[in-house]
């Protein structure tokens, strides 16, 4: 039988970036889209708090998801550039755990809140004479909390499972950050149980939520199509498409990953995903939001006009 070490021995991210000029590029590429996606979200919430023509249920969404991507590409990047830069690989198991947690919290928050976007639009264009009272503000909140409530739920047991298991000798993580079925590949016990709940967690937080877009947007497709106004029909259009893209960065290669069995998986393949759903969906969905939505353009506007007068 492996001996196994204490639950106090540190980790080791094997990370994302080869020692050759090309890993050099990709971490440089990585950090850009990493800042770039700071400042795209964090101007999204400024410009959502301070122009009170965005002060909808649609954009408190949208602010909200705007924050989850700023905390959620936090997790991840700034550990795996110091990791690169000061050649310094390791994690510690508490270190290790707190990432995890986030990382899985913001994640499940994420998928519920892109369904309630979803919901929001299919209210807005199928039944337009009842979405104050269906999308009232208090619904806004209710909605916002219960992603981030269920998020923080489900992230808890998933990380307390990985944290109480016991570790063989190797503590070499073969990913760039603490996902959790990475790390129970160097386990000492039998993880089927975990596995199973693996599953009914992708489909509960991912496969649920992206059937109740598919259909939400199947019927806002059909509303759409039976529209007189050309412009109407062309707005509903913008709308659904926009958020589609962002939903299929995000929902397919996260889905894909975590449904299918340990042993059809390969490191490789995962970290690839992985930049998906953790990088690259981040930095799309302000880009996305802002210059698909005229609303936000206009606001965007009124904010460069205010700071040009104030600094004439």
């Amino acid at each position: 039988m492996e001996n196994c070490n204490q639950t106090s021995t540190d980790f080791v991210l094997m990370g994302l970036f080869p020692s050759s000029r090309f890993g050099l590029f990709l971490f440089i590429l990585i950090v850009l889209i990493f800042l770039l996606a700071l400042f795209g979200n964090l101007s999204m919430i400024l410009l959502i708090f301070l122009d009170i023509h965005l002060h909808k249920p649609m954009y408190l969404l949208l602010s909200q998801l705007s924050l989850i991507d700023l905390n959620y590409i936090s997790t991840i990047v700034p550990k795996m550039a110091y990791n690169y830069l000061f050649g310094n690989k390791s994690i510690s198991f508490i270190g290790c755990g707190v990432q995890s947690f986030f990382f899985l919290t913001l994640a499940g928050a994420e998928a519920l809140l892109l369904a309630s976007m979803a919901y929001d639009r299919y209210v807005a264009i199928c039944f337009p004479l009842h979405y104050p009272i269906k999308i009232s503000r208090r619904v806004c909140v209710l909605m916002i909390t219960g992603s981030w409530i269920m998020g923080s739920i489900n992230s808890c047991a998933h990380t307390t499972y990985a944290l109480q298991i016991p570790y063989c000798r190797s503590r070499a993580i073969n990913h760039f950050f603490c996902d959790v079925p990475a790390m129970l590949t160097l386990a000492s016990m039998d993880t089927w149980v975990y596995e199973y709940t693996v599953f009914v967690s992708t489909i509960l937080f991912l496969l649920c939520p992206f059937i109740g877009i598919a259909l939400s947007y199947g019927r806002v497709l059909l509303t759409v199509y039976r529209m007189n106004s050309a412009e109407g029909k062309k707005k509903a259009y913008s709308t659904c498409s926009t958020h589609l893209t962002v939903v299929t960065f995000y929902y397919a290669p996260f889905a894909y990953t975590y449904l299918r069995p340990r042993y059809l998986r390969s490191p490789t393949e995962d970290k690839a995903l992985a930049v998906f759903y953790t990088i690259l969906t981040p930095v799309l969905n302000p880009v996305i939001y802002s210059l698909k939505n005229k609303e936000v353009m206009g606001a965007l506007r009124r904010a460069i006009q205010r700071i040009c007068s104030v600094k004439t």
